[in-house]
């Protein structure tokens, strides 16, 4: 069936991609990304918007970026996904691992439009999902921490077995970050016809995390 993918760029987005089209035969048609009111930043991880198009020119699918605010955020959102429907799309796909009041959002929302959403990651074992997205051939990087959490020291690091083992010894640590303790920026897997480019930046602390600055080499429109 024709899917939409809610994408915010990391992980786990990506590999709920790549089992909705590997696993359950979807296809994927769209991703959607919603960005900020001025446009500078997505609404999900806080990237810049050009690495989301990056990304989707690298996979080969069209993006739809809509700038919303917080509280216009589900109506913009309703009223995107109604459009796709028009074009015979019937499932959203949907990165989430275990926050229950983001999959009632997502069922609720689901059933006011007629989308049936899909959470091909949900409950899973976190250390388990993160092998699973290191074995496929994912590439990523971590983008964003918490500073309580997880320092400096930790942006720009490779998503591998190395990381994993590291992360494990932290405390309080969600091992796949889905309350924010960090965040990734995914260039390249599976799923990808080719990497997307890309250059590192200066490490900004700005209100309580570490950002690290990326900027793809090519910005397509």
């Amino acid at each position: 069936m024709k899917a939409f993918v809610s994408w915010s760029g990391g992980k786990e987005t990506s590999l709920a991609c790549y089992r909705a089209i590997q696993d359950q035969g979807n296809k994927v048609v769209y991703l959607l990304n919603m960005v900020s009111e001025d446009g500078k930043h997505s609404r999900s991880h806080g990237l810049d918007p050009r690495l989301l198009r990056a990304q989707a020119h690298a996979l080969g699918i069209p993006i739809i970026q809509k700038k919303t605010t917080w509280e216009s955020y589900e109506r913009v959102f309703k009223k995107t996904v109604s459009e796709l429907k028009k074009e015979g799309v019937k499932i959203g796909i949907f990165g989430d691992i275990g926050l229950r009041e983001h999959r009632d959002w997502i069922e609720r929302v689901g059933r006011e439009i007629g989308i049936k959403p899909s959470l091909p990651l949900w409950k899973e074992d976190r250390g388990k999902l993160l092998e699973d997205f290191i074995q496929a051939g994912f590439g990523a990087i971590v983008v964003a921490t918490k500073a309580d959490l997880l320092g400096r020291e930790w942006l720009g690091r490779r998503i591998d077995e190395e990381f994993l083992e590291d992360l494990k010894r932290v405390s309080d640590i969600d091992l796949c970050g889905e309350k924010g303790e960090y965040h990734t920026f995914v260039y390249d897997g599976p799923i990808f016809k080719r990497p997307v480019r890309f250059t590192t930046g200066r490490k900004v602390f700005k209100d309580r995390h570490w950002f690290l600055e990326i900027i793809p080499e090519r910005d397509t429109k």
